[in-house]
């Protein structure tokens, strides 16, 4: 099915007003991801549209069972996948279907792979990257438990505005969390340690594109950090610049390395630096 957008506005409400299907069927295309605008796959529902782009949806996908993402691990006992930026890991009170947990284990079930999916960790809404969920609850337990000692290395990549004057550095900062769900800095050194490495990667006039290790993992950690230098992630609207026409949030977790007790050797995921995150520091 293809449309020429022929007006200003928002992706869900132009889909509903222009087609003969309801909300709830256009919501599950969306979280499928069958709908691409000008070639490339869009999965919010207030995703900008301007008159000439073409709207393309594949009504073949929820007879496929395809994934909106992909997997890049899976044994009898975890899976490995590539979350996109903008989708939750886990339900919240808001939202109970449109999460990588939900359309996972619906993806697992329907292709009779298994009927049983484990949150062992989890990713901001906005932050892309490698998430691990376990198929048993021994797994799950096993990872959780012992989380610290079996994760070798957390590693991101993020575009910063701006250019920092040392080039490689670390950040230790102690972290507190408002009631409204806001980490801060503590200036009384109370709360959570947090600790991040970092080092440029390359970097233009407005952007810098970094390499990141995080030594904790606590909430919005880097985020956090780099808005106290002055130089927030791009596209960072808690913590940094509120810019209209940024699609997303520059951080990306692309490499992590467990040491996996069932085959007692390490494991290294590792996935691409987004094409998007160089184009910006071109």
């Amino acid at each position: 099915m293809k449309l020429i957008v022929k007006n200003e506005a928002t992706l869900l409400a132009y889909l509903y007003e222009n087609l003969p299907m309801s909300k709830k069927k256009i919501k599950k295309y969306l979280t499928l991801g069958s709908i691409f605008i000008n070639n490339t796959k869009v999965q919010k529902y207030d995703y900008k549209l301007y008159p000439g782009m073409t709207i393309f949806i594949d009504t073949k996908a929820k007879k496929k069972h395809t994934l909106p993402f992909d997997i890049i691990y899976e044994d009898n006992h975890i899976i490995v996948i590539n979350k996109p930026s903008g989708l939750l890991t886990i339900a919240t009170a808001k939202e109970k279907e449109k999460t990588l947990y939900h359309i996972l284990r619906e993806y697992l079930i329907q292709n009779k792979i298994s009927k049983n999916l484990f949150i062992v960790h989890r990713l901001d809404k906005d932050t892309s990257g490698l998430v691990i969920f376990a198929k048993d609850e021994k797994t799950k337990n096993l990872l959780q438990d012992n989380w610290n000692e079996l994760v070798l290395l957390r590693e991101y990549c993020a575009v910063i505005y701006g250019n920092l004057q040392e080039k490689k550095g670390r950040i230790e900062q102690n972290l507190l969390e408002t009631k409204t769900n806001l980490v801060y800095i503590s200036k009384n050194k109370d709360g959570k340690k947090a600790i991040t490495d970092y080092e440029v990667l390359k970097e233009n006039a407005n952007y810098t594109l970094l390499d990141i290790k995080i030594h904790t993992g606590r909430k919005n950690q880097i985020r956090v950090a780099f808005s106290s230098l002055n130089h927030p992630i791009v596209g960072d609207k808690k913590y940094g610049l509120k810019e209209k026409n940024i699609p997303r949030l520059y951080l990306h977790a692309n490499r992590l390395k467990l040491y996996y007790p069932y085959l007692k050797k390490e494991l290294l995921f590792e996935i691409p630096i987004p094409k998007e995150f160089k184009n910006l520091v071109k």
